[in-house]
């Protein structure tokens, strides 16, 4: 089980609980990273540590998904670039919109059907 995972100083970190034969790997757009690191902790956890290669980060969303065997026991995403700043506004603006779109629906549909 993972049970903390943070991204520090370029590197992801995690604390795994679980067995010491556990086949744990992360992947960016379905690729395997290299240089996952295991470091036992001495209280049957494994302290997990993987340098984040600076060729993956770019403007917009990057995606890690981290894997034991064929289960998927965490993720984490970096965010990077001023262009995703305005992209986030405009999808929020979207989305307010929608709402509103959707509460006068609703609104109109209550009076319509004589609902409270």
């Amino acid at each position: 089980m993972l049970e903390m995972s943070r991204v520090r100083n370029g590197r992801w970190e995690a604390i795994w609980d679980g067995a010491d034969d556990a086949r744990i790997a992360v992947l960016h757009q379905g690729e395997e990273l290299p240089g996952l690191t295991f470091e036992a902790t001495g209280d049957g956890k494994w302290r997990l540590s993987l340098p984040i290669p600076a060729g993956l980060l770019s403007d917009g969303v990057q995606s890690f998904v981290i894997r034991e065997g064929r289960d998927t026991v965490g993720k984490f995403s970096i965010v990077t670039g001023a262009p995703l700043e305005d992209d986030l506004r405009a999808e929020i603006e979207l989305l307010r919109a929608e709402l509103d779109l959707l509460k006068k629906a609703f609104r109109r549909h209550c009076v319509e059907t004589g609902a409270a």
